[in-house]
């Protein structure tokens, strides 16, 4: 069984501001922005939702499927695909572009301002989704827009059910969009800000976009997260870290355990505690791919 990740491969340039944001930038000189920040930790890992979300799920025994573009520049990230045994026969290269670059910088509260250039990721539409016997299921994950518009329709096509997760990208699209991917959708996945605005821009409830999917999820951070399933909401725990090092990469962390046990045909909620367990692995360690497990899914 393999899972179709539709979203972008990127390269993360990372930096740690010791202070905290908030005694930097005046409310009352918004107008008038202009700051800067030390920041005297910077390093630069492979990231990008798609890369995260694989290496999330390959991890825990899963065959994850990227699709994905790199631009010019990514021969690296070809290579790091081919180390972890992931396959990239769904991942294109498109010339003269860079591949899609986040650059991230986190204070001492784990507060993050993130900046992201989206290269070659405009042009992911140029990949399509063919059926496939051996594909159980897929996600939507942020990726360039028209990529995610077709790519819902093509799952449909291709009687693959799918999770819908617009995470950054959800206010590229308008309520009657929005409403058409969770109608598309076999689940939705969001934290509590996405949450709100899907809500906002559709003009449903969580409690009414439940009943129109297998169920849909809103992660909380370290309050774990809610599990809607036909109306019906179920509070999973967080678990609690070892350490608190680095928050990015945890929501992707959490989406592979979620591929993961879809594909086993568990239960959201079962899911999501497995994706809590995981998130509390990755944040341990800095960067979106450099944890590992201590213990394998039953």
């Amino acid at each position: 069984m393999a899972a179709i990740i539709c979203g972008s491969l990127a390269f993360d340039t990372i930096m740690t501001f010791e202070g905290r944001f908030s005694e930097q930038i005046l409310p009352d000189q918004l107008h008038i922005l202009n700051v800067s920040f030390l920041v005297p930790s910077l390093r630069r890992d492979f990231g990008g939702c798609a890369g995260n979300i694989a290496y999330s799920l390959k991890l825990l025994g899963g065959e994850p499927l990227p699709m994905a573009m790199l631009g010019s520049d990514g021969a690296d990230y070809l290579q790091r695909l081919d180390d972890l045994g992931i396959s990239r026969r769904h991942v294109g290269q498109v010339q003269d572009t860079y591949t899609a670059q986040a650059m991230i910088m986190t204070d001492r509260d784990n507060n993050q301002i993130t900046a992201f250039h989206p290269g070659a990721m405009m042009q992911a539409h140029a990949n399509r989704i063919e059926s496939d016997r051996a594909v159980t299921v897929g996600i939507i994950a942020p990726d360039g827009r028209d990529a995610m518009l077709q790519h819902a329709a093509q799952f449909v096509a291709a009687g693959i059910p799918f999770v819908f997760d617009p995470g950054q990208g959800l206010p590229m699209f308008n309520g009657p969009e929005l409403s058409a991917f969770v109608e598309q959708a076999s689940w939705v996945t969001v934290n509590d800000y996405e949450g709100k605005m899907l809500c906002d821009r559709t003009g449903w409830t969580l409690a009414e976009i439940s009943h129109k999917v297998r169920g849909i999820v809103v992660t909380l951070g370290a309050e774990g997260c809610d599990v809607w399933v036909e109306g019906e909401k179920t509070h999973v725990p967080a678990v609690a870290p070892t350490e608190v090092v680095d928050p990015t990469g945890c929501g992707d962390a959490w989406r592979g355990a979620l591929l993961f046990g879809l594909e086993k045909g568990w239960p959201l909620v079962r899911c999501a505690e497995l994706g809590n367990r995981v998130g509390a692995l990755k944040i341990a360690q800095r960067g979106p791919q450099n944890y590992t497990l201590d213990f394998m899914p039953a």
